[in-house]
């Protein structure tokens, strides 16, 4: 995968200016491959083990190949970007971590010329009902995140949290396709899954994925579809894991203004099914490194940090790209959010206009 924008020795001489990059997600690295390439000091800063983001630790191998990622990772590192894996920034108010390493973004702010915050959408909505912290209930996204943990070898394989044979996903998006895909691709034998449930409060022609995937989802895999539910509870058993699901039946409203009819509840319509373990894949949340208020820095209603059409946010030269700016994406529109927050942050840089 190309993140450099121009050959290894084509980079021109130091123009003195060093940006920091919050995230080492696709919008990072678009980013510091673009303004390598301009001659900029480039330091990229992120909490996990190594580059890449969501592009190694939550999109499966068979989507986006690792070597991939690696091989355009290390022609950065060749080219003169800094990585600084390990290490979380926080923002303002916010704690250090008590272990590990870690920079205040107010600190980056001071001492560099720019700072593009890239960090992504890692958090996931909850469903907000009973039973939902029940052990078995899993954010789909986090399950996800153990595996790959432990399939790159930062972990133990037996530390992924276990699933059992029967096993529910919740949601209609991407996420819950890898919710479905990964624990029956990888993990079907290791925890004797049986029977998988896709619940979704549409109907698969309404859902993110695509009627297709969801298709080749019963096809392939003999997936139980339950559209047109929701999770109303989730009852523990005798050991006090999760055992069943109690899901409401839903009916579909037009709704004017609005292309997608919207899930209404049908009174009387609950049923039960019994479960081990549950995935939800509600949808993910913008994930950025400070409370709202922080430097100066405004969120919009739902999260995503507020910029102008140039990526650049309430305070001066703090821009902000890619998911934690527009919302989950696929990952090729947050590797152009990246690379389009470069060239307004080269531009800034070279004319120190921020009007």
């Amino acid at each position: 995968m190309k993140f450099l924008k121009c050959s290894e020795g084509a980079i021109p001489p130091s123009t003195g200016k060093r940006v920091a990059i919050v995230g080492a997600g696709p919008a990072g690295l678009g980013a510091a491959g673009v303004l390598r390439c301009k001659g900029h000091e480039v330091h990229v800063y992120d909490s996990l083990q190594e580059p890449g983001g969501m592009l190694i630790f939550a999109i499966p191998e068979y989507h986006v190949p690792k070597a991939g990622v690696r091989s355009g990772v290390q022609e950065l590192v060749r080219a003169g970007v800094n990585f600084h894996m390990r290490t979380l920034v926080v923002g303002c108010s916010e704690p250090a971590p008590r272990e590990g390493a870690s920079v205040r973004l107010e600190d980056l702010v001071r001492d560099f010329d720019a700072v593009l915050i890239a960090t992504g959408t890692w958090r996931s909505r909850r469903l907000e009902v009973p039973g939902e912290d029940l052990p078995g209930v899993y954010v789909a996204l986090d399950w996800l995140f153990e595996f790959y943990q432990a399939q790159l070898g930062y972990r133990s394989m037996d530390e992924v949290p276990p699933l059992g044979r029967r096993v529910m996903v919740v949601g209609g998006g991407l996420t819950a396709v890898d919710a479905v895909e990964v624990p029956l691709r990888y993990l079907r034998d290791r925890f004797g899954i049986q029977k998988v449930y896709l619940s979704y409060r549409r109907t698969r022609n309404e859902a993110p994925m695509s009627v297709r995937e969801f298709n080749r989802l019963i096809q392939q895999y003999g997936v139980e579809p339950l559209e047109l539910t929701v999770p109303a509870r989730f009852s523990a058993g005798p050991e006090g894991r999760v055992a069943s699901a109690t899901l409401q039946r839903m009916r579909l409203e037009a709704v004017p203004g609005d292309k997608r009819p919207h899930p209404v509840p049908v009174p009387g319509s609950e049923f039960e099914v019994e479960v081990d373990a549950v995935l939800v894949a509600a949808g993910e949340l913008p994930s950025p490194p400070f409370q709202p208020g922080c430097l100066g820095i405004e969120l919009n209603r739902d999260g995503t940090v507020k910029t102008d059409q140039k990526f650049r946010t309430t305070t001066r030269k703090v821009f902000a790209a890619g998911d934690v700016r527009h919302g989950a994406s696929l990952y090729g529109l947050a590797l152009k959010s990246g690379n389009d927050a470069a060239a307004s942050i080269d531009e800034f840089l070279r004319t120190g206009s921020w009007s």
